[in-house]
């Protein structure tokens, strides 16, 4: 074996050591416990499934992402998931079909993607999320933001942004009152994301310049949105964010609020809204969600409406970690009393119990000693 690299990771993968694992922990059940304490009931999907299910419950997914493999029992093509949202999808409108809507799930596990995504070369990632399933409204996307701010809030994270978006606006605006071929609209797409106004125009988008503008600040923002009047389109989906961004302000307290209307990156399934979460010290987005329809359990059955959102804490894990403050742990020397130990790790003291006589508290982290009874500090 080549000693040289048997003991190297692939790329994109890394270990997670006891400080972040500490902090990944603590960030982990704080965000679950916002969750629950919402009504949200926590699922738990395997992580590998056959390609087609985890390809086929919502639109964009892309299978090219996926780890895939043969599976030798049945011979079909299988896949590590790489994202836990069509996986909560299955379970909705299966095994959970005939529970009372909106159902609200929450899930937390790692999910694996084949190569890095841009200048991020990260394959692994802890994603965590929830889902209200069965209405996909102002009154469901606010909640879902709100609860998604909550829960940063409560892991940690300061200084909280929401960009929100409208997924399928050019869609919208394309085969109505702005009419595009399917190759403008997807070159229009194109140059929208890079903000090129000048390819923009030679696209044949000219019509569209007014919203590479009206990106920014949320109040002046929707006021340019607003300026453009374009009835039928606009106006339904301007009202309903106005609604959700002043009940989002509501409940989320100081939280600053942008809005990107042509924004579709990271949004292959989001239909009329969606939005990304931002926290101060934390490079990138930590959540992303918005509105989305769940294919049927039968093929062509129609969607089923659904709005959520998926936290990828790994940046903040390693943005908090620092701070973690360090456990005071009790060290138990050779022959201590057995049951003044155990009634010392009821009350929340973290033991760690001498193996040899040469064992040392300071050397092994431990931050008191027990003496007879009671713990001293070393």
């Amino acid at each position: 074996m080549d000693t040289e690299t048997r003991d190297l990771l692939p790329e994109g993968l890394e270990d997670r050591l006891p400080q972040d694992t500490a902090a990944a922990t603590r960030i982990t059940r704080a965000l679950m416990d916002v969750l629950d304490s919402h009504g949200y009931d926590r699922v738990q999907p395997p992580s590998i499934e056959f390609e087609r299910s985890l390809a086929s419950r919502m639109a964009g997914i892309q299978t090219r992402r996926m780890v895939r493999f043969v599976d030798p029992a049945s011979l079909r093509m299988m896949a590590l998931r790489s994202d836990m949202t069509p996986q909560v999808g299955r379970i909705a409108v299966t095994r959970m079909k005939n529970a009372a809507r909106p159902l609200r799930l929450a899930y937390a596990g790692q999910v694996v993607s084949l190569k890095g995504d841009g200048l991020d070369p990260t394959r692994e990632r802890l994603q965590i999320g929830a889902e209200l399933i069965g209405h996909a409204g102002v009154a469901a996307a606010a909640e879902v933001v709100a609860v998604a701010i909550e829960a940063l809030q409560a892991a940690g994270a300061t200084g909280i942004s929401v960009d929100f978006t409208l997924p399928d606006l050019v869609d919208a605006l394309s085969a109505g009152p702005w009419p595009l071929t399917p190759a403008q609209l997807a070159a229009v797409r194109r140059e929208l994301d890079a903000k090129d106004a000048g390819a923009l125009v030679q696209a044949g988008g000219a019509a569209y310049l007014p919203l590479l503008h009206a990106t920014g600040g949320f109040v002046a923002a929707m006021d340019k949105l607003s300026a453009l009047a374009v009835e039928g389109v606009l106006d339904g989906r301007l009202s309903a964010l106005q609604a959700i961004a002043e009940r989002v302000q509501a409940a989320g307290g100081d939280v600053r609020l942008t809005l990107d209307p042509t924004e579709r990156h990271g949004f292959e399934y989001q239909s009329w809204f969606g939005f990304q979460i931002f926290a101060q010290g934390v490079q990138g987005a930590v959540a992303r969600g918005g509105a989305y329809a769940i294919i049927g359990a039968d093929d062509g059955a129609e969607g089923e409406a659904a709005v959520g959102f998926s936290l990828y804490p790994d940046p903040l894990i390693t943005a908090l970690a620092a701070q973690e403050a360090k456990r005071e742990t009790l060290f138990l020397p050779l022959g201590h009393d057995a049951s003044a130990a155990a009634r010392l790790r009821a009350v929340g003291w973290r033991t760690v119990a001498a193996i040899s006589a040469g064992d040392d508290a300071r050397a092994l982290g431990c931050s008191h000693r027990l003496d007879g009874l009671e713990p001293v500090r070393v």
